[in-house]
């Protein structure tokens, strides 16, 4: 059954059982209207919460009534004196106290959430993630989703290299950080550091083995993590293979509009890119250097650096 047609049967049953059956007049009416939207607003709610917080909210309230029972039992029992102002305000300190453990322990598991069980919404970010820094852009667009990990011996290294002498490994030291700062402020993913340190020989053994203890997937750049993970039977999504995978296809015989930059090596050669940084070789563009022209493409060549597409002006 559709959840609107139950949302809509909720708002007329209430109403209608309270005016038939409890009293017929307009306030009985309101109150069981007014008792069908909790209803319904509490299913939006609680399908909008993950089954974790809610169990922790439960737990919360449940330790919150504890602690009013205690306190109860000690006002009846060691004061001597008349306690009927307590009397009159009991069930305010009740209430109190159960918001105050409810609202304790959702403010505690933000520490907890992500962390406190496994699976493959867990997404450890590696040290080449972070350096390079698209795993950004792929949360803003919520390509990646659930809670994104973060290491802490991956910010410990990202820490040495900002302490380092070498002024480039400075600088990728500082884009890490700026990187696991920003991850931290997005809206779209929950971020999360852990301490858990397992062993490895290397930085990219411990990655994979941090990922196989949380069931999680690898969010990377690197080549050796992508192959460590995969003989561990651990989830790697290269970035660098997904840039590759999104690369327009071009076809010997087609055409498209081309900017030529530069000239080439050989004579009356042009130089041009694609969107992606491929390199396209413009025969006879070198007069077209400067401007956007149509270009035949006719022969492509895979290299281990990437492809080269070679073309004619049209």
């Amino acid at each position: 059954m559709p959840i609107w047609i139950f949302r809509i049967a909720t708002l007329v049953a209430f109403p209608f059982l309270t005016y038939n059956f409890i009293k017929p007049d307009w306030m009985t009416f309101l109150g069981g209207l007014l008792c069908g939207a909790i209803v319904v607003a509490g299913e939006v709610i609680f399908k909008r919460l993950r089954l974790i917080k809610i169990m922790i909210a439960c737990t919360g309230l449940i330790l919150g009534y504890v602690l009013f029972v205690l306190f109860d039992y000690g006002i009846h029992n060691f004061f001597e004196a008349d306690i009927a102002w307590w009397e009159q305000y009991r069930w305010h300190v009740e209430i109190t106290l159960l918001i105050f453990g409810v609202l304790a322990s959702l403010f505690k598991s933000r520490d907890l959430e992500g962390l406190s069980y496994t699976g493959h919404h867990l997404k450890v970010a590696d040290l080449s993630a972070l350096l390079d820094g698209r795993i950004i852009d792929l949360c803003e667009i919520n390509f990646l989703s659930g809670v994104i990990v973060l290491p802490v011996f991956v910010l410990d290294k990202l820490h040495e290299m900002v302490a380092s002498k070498d002024p480039l490994e400075r600088a990728k030291g500082r884009r890490g950080l700026d990187v696991a700062s920003r991850l931290e402020e997005l809206k779209e993913v929950t971020t999360r550091v852990t301490n858990k340190n397992p062993k490895g020989n290397s930085l990219e053994e411990k990655v994979v083995a941090l990922a196989k203890s949380f069931d999680a997937e690898i969010v990377t750049l690197d080549f050796n993590v992508a192959k460590a993970a995969l003989l561990k039977n651990v989830i790697a999504l290269n970035i660098a293979d997904l840039a590759t995978a999104l690369k327009p296809v071009v076809l010997p015989g087609e055409t498209m509009s081309l900017f030529v930059m530069k000239d080439g090596k050989e004579k009356e050669q042009g130089i041009g890119y694609l969107d992606d940084g491929t390199m396209v070789v413009v025969e006879e563009g070198r007069k077209h250097i400067g401007k956007r022209t149509e270009v035949s493409v006719y022969s492509i060549l895979q290299t281990s650096s990437g492809r080269m597409i070679f073309a004619k002006v049209k």
